[in-house]
């Protein structure tokens, strides 16, 4: 991303020339923070330029462009362009947001208005929407008008090709994980663009409390002049978490007002006209009153519009705020250490396991192994926890973790297996952690599930983690269905220690295992979205949903196994829901787990479940693509065919483009087993900013000199050529903010 934010850096540079309506200069930055983002600058893009809110961008290219639309100052013009683009951040004069959160998982809409104040109103560009989701983000959808003009989101079967530009990689899709943009050709200066975007996003959860977090900082550059503007924010929260217990406010980031409580749903309202956008995330949390382990059944029919005509089911056991106690650990980890995983990925990834050896206790067991070609343990068994073979265990992995060599991953399963057959007074656990594909993805699925089948209850959990793009990220998440574990991942080289800590946390502090529930009993037809129900995380909620035909009755049972090896018995009471659409709250979860299933069934009738529900929900899956359709509200007249005929407009059809970088797919094996770099999509360098070309002539030193008047006295002379090239000059220093070594340049030439 520091191309972006030099982007970015440049823009802010560009917006100097503005000289808003009063004579009045843009918004300054707060005492202080101008002096710091320079000193920033100067070891490279300051992080802080990245969007931590929704964020509107003009993508300018032509820096003469620049001027306030409704009062046009006087400004140098300016020659040549910006390649790449830069990004000047458009004021935003509105924004409401609303949050809706059910079960484990929130749904988020956000609406906001941003205005063109950067371009003069005889000339138009490009606007880029950035918009940052939070934990495990997925776009629903997206649609912005402007003018006579409106863009929306559409998912569309892959097959259906009829209508894609595939050319315009540059209209949306995501920069990064969790950070989704839209760009809006042509839009002319002093515009108004309405905007609306919709994501779901999980819940975190941590000690008996949900919480909620969206990213809501909105940097000072967006805030237009009060005196022109009036800032309205609105912000809505609706709480509705499928329990007949009480729901306890925790806290909130922001003023919100209780609206209304009925039963456990609850609605929040904060309404006000403020003097800056919000400057910190938007966070609220609440926990549902239990003081040790509970849950319920959520039932509710099936509709018209659904592929299934079977109705809907979630079972849902929360852990509790009480302090039960967890099962032991016998752990192995299982560390990628090919060739592909050199760099940060590795030393990440040990960093991260050196922390997670800290959170053993005395009466844990362990043992590492990396694998490439070969096979490395840390210990020909499994080692009892204790300082002592911590240390020996740290001092290992820093010589051992080296990376080199292909990527084999059944040998290290068969051998963690073994290792852990003799286990008897823990519960047994594999991580895995790998960032490649490998061609027995399959028969290593069913090599699994048979071995889990013959030991039964005693089988190790299999918890499993990718890294980066070239890994298929559907073999790992049906690996961890199967072994009853957790599925994690990084997209991003730098979430990679922290997003292993949360996996390991959730996967490490089992409560209550081999969880079985005797609604099957009582119904014609009972299937569940997961083959396999995993054990009850104190961390984590545990969430499973499914179809049935059949009348649910009034209570069921779930059973399980404490850590102590008592077993655990618990009354459901069923809910027939109306409040809480289960298969919009259960879509995302859902396709991810028939993808996986499809994937290794090879089944065509699951890939067209899968299609089914992507395309009812917007939610974008690997059999399915989301696409950005444009629609005018009138017809052009001649004159405007001609100007889009001019502008590269072909017909209406050619304006259906895909949005990029949606899907994870189903791993790279081409790129495992010629042991690319690992793929996390992070940014590569940026190419300089080019806005004026150097010049031959009798002065070309003025070209590369910004202290002009140096040049020109060297020269002792100054001909046309050397004023049109310092012209040129003062103008890029103009726009640079350079103003001083402007006025030099111009009053020292005006006497030449």
């Amino acid at each position: 991303m520091d191309d972006f934010a030099r982007a970015v850096e440049d823009g802010l540079k560009l917006s100097k020339r503005l000289v808003l309506p009063g004579g009045v200069p843009p918004p300054r930055p707060p005492a202080g923070m101008e002096r710091t983002m320079s000193a920033a600058a100067a070891a490279g893009p300051d992080p802080r330029l990245l969007p931590t809110a929704p964020t509107a961008y003009a993508v300018v290219t032509d820096p003469g462009a620049v001027d306030t639309p409704d009062v046009p100052s006087y400004q140098p013009y300016v020659y040549g362009r910006l390649d790449p683009p830069a990004l000047i951040p458009l004021q935003m004069k509105e924004v409401d947001l609303a949050v809706d959160c059910a079960l484990d998982a929130a749904h988020v809409t956000l609406r906001a208005r941003w205005w063109v104040h950067c371009v003069t109103r005889s000339r138009d560009c490009d606007v880029r929407i950035v918009v940052p989701m939070g934990e495990q983000g997925s776009i629903l959808g997206a649609e912005v008008s402007v003018g006579r003009r409106s863009y929306n989101t559409q998912v569309i079967e892959v097959e259906d090709h009829t209508v894609l530009n595939h050319g315009q990689i540059e209209s949306g899709g995501l920069l990064k994980p969790q950070l989704f943009f839209l760009t809006v050709p042509q839009v002319e200066g002093g515009a108004d663009i309405y905007a609306t975007f919709r994501w779901s996003q999980k819940l975190l959860y941590d000690n008996g409390r949900f919480s909620v977090d969206i990213p809501f900082r909105f940097p000072y550059f967006v805030n237009p002049l009060p005196k022109v503007f009036m800032k309205r924010e609105k912000i809505q929260l609706t709480v509705n978490s499928g329990f007949s217990k009480e729901v306890l406010l925790q806290g909130t980031s922001h003023p919100l007002k209780e609206k209304a409580r009925q039963g456990d749903k609850l609605s929040f309202l904060h309404e006000a006209v403020v003097e800056n956008w919000s400057s910190k995330d938007f966070n609220f949390s609440y926990s549902v009153y239990s003081a040790d382990l509970s849950g319920g059944v959520l039932v509710q029919p099936s509709t018209l519009r659904d592929y299934d005509d079977r109705d809907r089911f979630c079972i849902f056991l929360l852990p509790g705020s009480g302090n039960r106690k967890v099962f032991r650990k016998a752990i192995v980890f299982i560390v990628d250490t090919s060739g592909s995983m050199q760099g940060k990925p590795l030393e990440n990834v040990k960093h991260a396991v050196s922390a997670t050896l800290s959170e053993l206790v005395q009466g844990d067991y362990f043992n590492i192994i990396t694998f490439n070609d070969e096979l490395h343990s840390f210990s020909s068994c499994l080692e009892q926890v204790n300082e002592k073979s911590i240390a020996s265990a740290t001092d290992w992995m820093n010589s051992n973790f080296v990376a080199e060599g292909g990527t084999d991953t059944m040998h290290p399963l068969s051998e963690a297996m073994a290792l852990l057959s003799s286990v008897h007074d823990a519960l047994p656990q594999i991580y895995l952690m790998t960032d490649g594909s490998v061609d027995d993805e399959h028969n290593i699925c069913q090599t699994i599930k048979t071995e889990i089948i013959n030991r039964g209850s005693k089988s190790p959990r299999i918890s499993t983690f990718g890294l980066g793009s070239h890994c298929n990220h559907y073999f790992l998440r049906m690996l961890a269905s199967i072994g009853k574990g957790h599925y994690d991942a990084a997209l991003e080289t730098a979430s990679i220690e922290s997003r292993i800590l949360k996996w390991f946390g959730r996967a490490s502090s089992t409560i209550v295992a081999n969880i079985s529930v005797d609604a099957i009993t009582h119904l014609d037809d009972f299937e569940m979205d997961s083959e396999y129900i995993p054990d009850v995380s104190a961390k984590s909620p545990l969430c499973i949903s499914g179809k049935y035909h059949g009348t649910f009755p009034e209570t069921v049972i779930a059973k399980g196994c404490l850590a102590d090896m008592k077993e655990f018995s618990i009354e459901l009471k069923v809910q027939h829901l109306k409040e809480i659409p289960l298969d919009k709250v259960m879509a995302t979860q859902e396709i991810s787990l028939l993808t996986s299933k499809a994937w290794l069934s090879a089944d065509k009738q699951l890939e067209r479940k899968v299609i089914k529900l992507s395309i009812q929900h917007s939610v974008p899956s690997e059999y399915t693509e989301m696409v950005l359709l444009q629609t005018n509200l009138d017809k052009p007249d001649a004159t405007q065919k001609v100007k889009q005929k001019l502008k590269g407009h072909k017909g209406p059809d050619e304006l259906r483009v895909p949005l990029h970088g949606l899907k994870l797919g189903f791993g790279d094996k081409d790129a495992t087993r010629a042991n690319l770099t690992t793929a996390f999509g992070d940014a590569k360098p940026p190419e300089k900013n080019v806005i004026l070309q150097k010049a031959s002539g009798c002065c070309s030193q003025l070209a590369d000199c910004l202290c002009c008047m140096c040049c020109i006295k060297a020269c002792n002379r100054m001909n046309d050529q050397c004023a049109i090239l310092m012209t040129q000059i003062c103008a890029a220093l103009a726009c640079l903010g350079c103003y001083e070594c402007c006025a030099e340049v111009c009053c020292g030439g005006s006497d030449s």
